[in-house]
């Protein structure tokens, strides 16, 4: 199994970080070891001082591909779940000024927290989903796939040209823009729209 993320996926996180609409999907991996389930609790990591939430939704794709093209790419996938994809934002852009990768700033372990997920014929369009994230009962990020600047079968017929899916393999399809940091004893919420998939405190 292995988890792929797509960064820069909505504009206005985008703009929010001041970076460039991107043309093509931005793919990067993370490992299982930085999987969270069951609502066990997030440990602040000791190399960050401005760790950031980022919830997203997560498509668990459910047959092997390769090559797929978009017009098939719906069939690759019957479930769709949230996900936080925890970033130390520090080291990440320490290594953005460096031109170095950040996965270790991305796929560090425990970095992505994963709730339940739901059928996706529980959703009458998969391209208007709305998810959100509550810190400490407040809400602080809200999205919608129709928002997305790709969609979830483009992200799955691209990424299927350089990494063959497997069962089970999960994709963070990006964040909408509200993200920010996290301290200890924070405790965070997210859900499909009235669904609440995931809570974790952090510790």
């Amino acid at each position: 199994m292995k988890i792929i993320a797509i960064g820069r996926n909505y504009r206005e996180h985008v703009k929010e970080l001041k970076n460039t609409v991107p043309s093509e999907p931005v793919i990067f991996l993370m490992p299982e070891t930085a999987l969270i389930k069951k609502n066990q609790p997030f440990f602040y990591p000791d190399f960050s001082n401005n760790v950031h939430y980022e919830v997203e939704l997560v498509l668990k794709i459910n047959k092997l591909g390769k090559n797929i093209a978009e017009k098939f790419a719906h069939r690759y996938y019957d479930e769709i779940g949230i996900g936080i994809d925890f970033t130390a934002r520090d080291l990440q852009n320490d290594l953005i000024q460096k031109g170095l990768p950040w996965e270790k700033s991305k796929g560090f372990d425990g970095a992505a927290p994963l709730g339940k997920f739901l059928n996706k014929d529980t959703f009458p369009n998969v391209q208007d989903i709305n998810f959100t994230l509550e810190k400490n009962g407040e809400l602080v990020q809200s999205g919608n796939s129709k928002d997305m600047i790709f969609s979830f079968d483009a992200i799955i017929a691209h990424v299927s040209k350089f990494f063959t899916l497997k069962i089970g393999d999960l994709i963070f399809t990006g964040t909408p823009a509200g993200v920010g940091p996290v301290k200890i004893g924070d405790e965070l919420i997210a859900k499909i729209e009235e669904h609440e998939l995931l809570k974790l405190h952090v510790r």
